[in-house]
């Protein structure tokens, strides 16, 4: 690939309501914009999902930057590669820090895509014109929990998430039941719960949950396993797969019988898709996570979506879900729930120059 310059900045944008769990609340969102610049005149967009403080994976906004800045851009410029396919070797001599791979790496794909003049859904094998839109419901309060879901309900959102813990689980699910017996609607427990809860997670079939999502521990697979041999609600895995073979191992455990992919919790788009395929292959039921991401990281999201074996809606709304104005343009907007896939090339969007300027708090240039 013929790569003029790398361009990383680090945007802060308060969000329009706070968003909670069991591990705190977000109320500003930080990330890291990735612009790789072809000689061509094409521009590659990737973002960085990583955390201000290191509460969802180990990494941090600040840490991704130092490795972008320091390892990963100068590995891609010393070496280079023809395809981004190639990107996931040429990091590996960097261990872990996925998220910063991955935001050098999606924009690598997005360069590519452009450079083809075909989408990016189209490059990596994507069959979709459209995808379902699911949604989080990060509120504690119930009463506040439950308008929420009438709202997006009415705005034709196909599919609910909310937050659960020991503290309320039970409660919180079957008043939402009440209301909704019909929704499609699963929990997510970010890690809250071990194996002397089984009785209380096991109580929770009742109500027909697409899944509970990460239960236990956040890098395990081997309690999950004696967990989904105990209980009928389908166990989803979310922070314990940040590789292919963890994904593997997952499933030839019986960890699990469905995966929730995030970009960057895996390192990339390739790795990505390689657990798509594999998990496709083997009858395990796949759906895209999301992090109170900005555009960027949304519209590869929705690429990565297209593909076959996303057959749950994943957590991809609308730009004005989190955002006042997000950094993208056009906006991404659900539309009787759901989401058209672009077919311009490339992720389909481009940078809001303007909203960019006001939202960056720094930025650095790396010529190749």
């Amino acid at each position: 690939m013929d790569i003029k310059a790398v361009k990383l900045a680090i945007i802060k944008m308060p969000l329009k309501h706070p968003f909670t769990t069991h591990l705190g609340s977000v109320t500003e969102r930080e990330a890291v914009i990735v612009e790789v610049e072809g000689h061509n005149g094409f521009i590659g967009y990737g973002e960085g999902v990583a955390f201000s403080s290191p509460w969802y994976t180990e990494e941090t906004v600040q840490t991704s930057y130092h490795m972008l800045k320091d390892y990963l851009i100068p590995l891609l410029k010393k070496k280079g590669i023809s395809h981004p396919d190639q990107a996931l070797e040429l990091f590996s001599s960097v261990r872990r820090n996925h998220m910063a791979k991955a935001a050098l790496e999606t924009a690598l794909w997005d360069l590519q895509a452009k450079i083809e003049g075909v989408p990016l859904s189209t490059l990596i094998g994507g069959t979709r014109e459209s995808i379902p839109a699911g949604v989080v419901v990060g509120n504690p309060n119930l009463a506040e929990a439950l308008k929420q879901i009438e709202s997006y309900l009415e705005q034709g959102f196909k599919r609910v998430k909310v937050k659960i813990s020991p503290e309320d689980d039970f409660h919180y699910i079957s008043e939402i039941r009440k209301q909704y017996p019909d929704l499609p609607l699963m929990a997510d427990a970010n890690s809250a719960y071990s194996l002397e809860d089984v009785g209380r997670l096991k109580a929770l079939d009742e109500f027909g949950l697409l899944m509970i999502e990460q239960p236990l521990g956040y890098d395990d697979i081997i309690d999950h396993a004696r967990l989904q041999g105990q209980i009928e609600t389908p166990v989803c895995l979310d922070e314990s797969i940040v590789t292919f073979d963890d994904a593997r191992k997952a499933v030839e455990l019986g960890s699990c019988k469905v995966i929730n992919i995030k970009i960057g919790r895996v390192g990339g788009l390739g790795e990505a898709k390689r657990i798509h395929d594999f998990c496709h292959s083997k009858g395990i039921r796949v759906w895209a996570g999301g992090m109170i991401e900005f555009g960027i990281s949304r519209a590869h999201n929705i690429a990565l979506t297209s593909l076959p074996g996303f057959t749950i809606p994943g957590d991809i709304s609308g730009s004005d879900r989190y955002w006042e104005q997000d950094i993208i343009e056009p906006e991404i907007k659900v539309e009787n729930g759901m989401i058209k896939v672009p077919d311009s090339p490339g992720i389909g969007f481009e940078l809001n120059r303007k909203r960019m300027k006001e939202v960056t708090v720094f930025e650095e240039r790396f010529e190749f």
